[in-house]
């Protein structure tokens, strides 16, 4: 019963990307706005109700990891090690975010979020709510793990640990638009991204002590 119910969790995560990679590769194609939740289902040779099923709505496609990425965040804030502060702790997922970008799937990068910002309002506007959403997990974590920081300071701190993630967003999705080789985006932003966070740990660790002096 265990494996069935293994198995049945790995078929509908498969059918998942299945469904999430074609509308990727529609909205290259086609934009945003121009393809519909019909659309997906029959490229992707499913039923509509089965893309529904997946993705109650057309953004969410868009943002199908959204959840995940937020999760993850909260947890590497959360199960950081004790002395490392927040940007400590995420640097290195921001850093691994440009990596995956070296030698990707150029049909799959067209449609994916990044890209799709910089052609549809619509989709701009939903990631800009995703950026305050995952600041207020970074945030409750910050809070959580060192009550002595005030809240608000926790929630312009976890703002401008997102800050950073939106530049590496902003700047792949341009890249890819403008035709810039993403390997030299990706050599050109880490730099900048190992800067602003070895600037924000200095920060953290400096009201962080002074909150529990």
């Amino acid at each position: 019963m265990v494996r069935e119910a293994g198995l049945r969790e790995r078929k509908k995560a498969k059918t998942r990307r299945h469904i999430a990679d074609t509308a990727a590769r529609l909205f290259a194609a086609h934009g945003y706005d121009q393809v519909s939740i019909v659309d997906v289902a029959r490229a992707a040779e499913v039923s509509d109700q089965t893309v529904y099923n997946y993705f109650p709505a057309k953004q969410d496609l868009a943002f199908d990891r959204a959840e995940e990425i937020r999760e993850r965040y909260a947890r590497t804030v959360l199960e950081r090690p004790g002395g490392t502060s927040p940007a400590a702790a995420l640097r290195t997922l921001a850093l691994e975010h440009l990596d995956r970008h070296r030698g990707a799937d150029l049909d799959l990068v067209r449609g994916s979020l990044p890209v799709l910002c910089v052609g549809s309002p619509t989709i701009r506007r939903l990631t800009l709510e995703a950026y305050d959403q995952h600041a207020e997990v970074i945030a409750a974590a910050i809070t959580e793990t060192c009550p002595a920081v005030h809240p608000a300071v926790a929630r312009a701190h976890a703002a401008a640990l997102v800050s950073v993630f939106q530049l590496v967003f902003e700047r792949i999705g341009r890249a890819v638009v403008d035709g810039t080789p993403l390997d030299a985006v990706a050599d050109e932003l880490a730099p900048a991204v190992e800067a602003v966070f070895d600037d924000l740990d200095r920060h953290f660790q400096s009201f962080h002590n002074a909150s529990t002096a």
